[in-house]
């Protein structure tokens, strides 16, 4: 398992925070996703060899928001 920090930009509710979770969590190879409103930030737990971070950022972009 591999750890990263992820900036997301236009989260502005409790909703965002559950939307993102949701996606992350849903993607093979995400062991866990801790989506933080305050720290504007996603902690993701994920496996290297079914998921690459691009992947990640890309899902979350797709879901409406900034990430990097």
């Amino acid at each position: 398992m591999e750890s990263t920090v992820i900036k997301i930009g236009g989260m502005s509710c409790q909703g965002c925070v559950k939307n993102i979770s949701g996606v992350l969590g849903a993607l093979p190879g995400v062991a866990s996703a801790e989506v933080s409103l305050d720290a504007a930030e996603a902690q993701v737990a994920f496996d290297p060899q079914v998921i690459a971070r691009a992947a990640l950022l890309e899902a979350i972009e797709d879901a409406g928001f900034d990430a990097e």
